[in-house]
């Protein structure tokens, strides 16, 4: 028998746990770790369910993602006017007000969103004040509805009314037209979770002077392609989800000249809005990521999600092609920085319809690209890539417009496929801000909530249950 002979040098490549592989890194020796994980858990009904949608029906399911990719990727979402809730929105009838997240009645709607609900039912003259306000919403006389059901996305704790002014923004090839307020800006508004007199009057602002002074400049200025502005602000450091400076600033020069000429009357206080308000870009980005959305919705056996959203009650998803919410509680947002004296317990749960950007390439895919981000992420710029690259392993695709410089010029990832999701226990992580859980005095910092894994869990189930699976009957031996 030949002697045994062991070798000098050893390289290891160790599947599993991590702590194996630590171990023999510490003794100085190479090591390729390979993060695989029981699927789905261990969790058998989840695996039986993927088992469906990647092996009976995989090669359908990835032709239908691949288009839903392609029309998110290819869309040209524009900004194309400006008007009223009541004039543009379809299915808006009388005092009706639209709200961020899934569908709730009042009683289950959370402190900042009613503080928002009665702001707008005074800006909109159907009570006196908030204490009016609220008698009206307890008892009904005020109808409640999800923004996403009509074609419209609201960041954080927004409720709208009729009056409210809206962005209109349509993408020429697929005739998809997506909805969404003007960014009511910093500090004390209704947004925030804040129903005073000063966020009541910002409401009135917008749509006495904010709304028409945009609609006038749009008018000369034609079409806005957003998301060629996207593309700059995200290579200049934006994650267009918290930070959006530098598209807003890119956005403000085009419009400069334009600003200049309205009237004295507006001119100068819409330039004091404007120039005040670092996240004006933030619900054009959105009202694009919601058209181009629209469009992908319309492929049916897909496992792509193309709804995304929150109301600080309720965590909703909705898949491309299939019209039903899947829907758990609302996640608390961790990895957060707070201002003083605030902390997890003044905080309320993840809020708002901003998560659709987390779907199309924005937010926390692109802070990879964002020192902004970065710092809610554990601090270095390895953090904010390792984000997105959480995305990359649960996406379908990666943007062709939309890339990371500091990640070698490599697109956004595109396009979050529920199935990845289930499977490798990777729910996306939305970038957002913080407001207080119930004392109304608006935002008290900013981080990262995790999309709760429930609701992506019965996504999964519910497409398996939709495929029809047919088996090639036995063959019939006689003997």
């Amino acid at each position: 028998m030949p002697e045994l002979v062991l070798p000098d040098e050893v390289a290891v490549v160790n599947v599993g746990l991590p702590m194996f592989a630590d171990a023999v890194r510490a003794q100085g020796r190479p090591v390729e770790q390979v993060d695989w994980r029981i699927p789905a858990g261990g969790d058998p009904d989840a695996v039986a369910a993927l088992t469906r949608l990647y092996a009976d029906a995989g090669a359908g399911i990835d032709e239908a993602n691949a288009e839903v990719v392609r029309r998110l990727d290819e869309g040209v979402p524009q900004l194309t006017g400006v008007s009223t809730v009541a004039a543009a929105v379809p299915g808006v009838e009388g005092h009706m007000l639209l709200h961020c997240g899934p569908p709730l009645p009042y009683a289950q709607v959370c402190d900042p969103l009613r503080r928002s609900m009665r702001a707008a039912v005074v800006a909109e003259g159907w009570a006196a004040d908030v204490g009016e306000a609220q008698r009206l919403l307890e008892r009904g006389d005020v109808r409640l509805d999800a923004a996403n059901h009509h074609d419209t996305v609201v960041p954080m704790a927004s409720a709208i009314g009729p009056s409210s002014p809206v962005l209109v923004v349509d993408d020429r090839e697929s005739g998809c037209r997506a909805f969404a307020p003007l960014n009511q800006g910093p500090g004390e508004v209704a947004w925030f979770g804040r129903e005073t007199d000063a966020a009541i009057a910002r409401l009135r602002f917008l749509a006495e002077t904010g709304g028409p002074a945009v609609a006038e400049i749009v008018d000369r200025t034609g079409p806005v392609d957003l998301l060629a502005i996207a593309a700059q602000g995200i290579a200049m450091g934006d994650d267009l989800h918290m930070r959006t400076q530098a598209a807003t600033n890119l956005l403000t020069r085009t419009w400069l000249p334009h600003i200049a000429a309205l009237p004295d009357t507006v001119r100068r206080p819409f330039a004091g809005y404007l120039g005040g308000n670092h996240l004006f870009f933030l619900n054009l980005a959105m009202a694009a990521a919601k058209c181009l959305q629209l469009w992908a919705e319309q492929v049916e056996g897909s496992s792509i999600v193309t709804t995304m959203a929150r109301n600080g009650t309720t965590f909703g998803i909705k898949l491309a092609g299939a019209p039903e919410w899947h829907v758990t509680a609302a996640p608390p947002v961790g990895e957060a920085l707070y201002n003083s004296g605030q902390g997890p317990e003044t905080s309320a749960p993840d809020i708002g319809d901003s998560a659709v950007l987390e779907l199309t390439g924005m937010g926390g895919p692109a802070a990879g690209n964002s020192p902004a981000v970065a710092a809610f992420l554990g601090g270095t710029m390895a953090d904010a890539a390792a984000a997105t690259e959480g995305f990359r392993a649960i996406c379908a695709g990666a943007s062709s417009r939309l890339t990371l410089p500091a990640l070698g010029f490599t697109g956004t990832p595109l396009g979050v496929d529920a199935r990845k999701v289930v499977e490798l226990g990777i729910p996306p992580k939305v970038t957002t801000g913080i407001l207080h859980a119930r004392d109304g005095s608006g935002q008290v910092g900013a981080g990262v909530a995790t999309a709760p894994l429930d609701c992506f869990v019965e996504a999964v189930h519910a497409l398996a249950s939709t495929i029809v699976h047919t088996r090639l009957p036995r063959e019939t031996v006689v003997g």
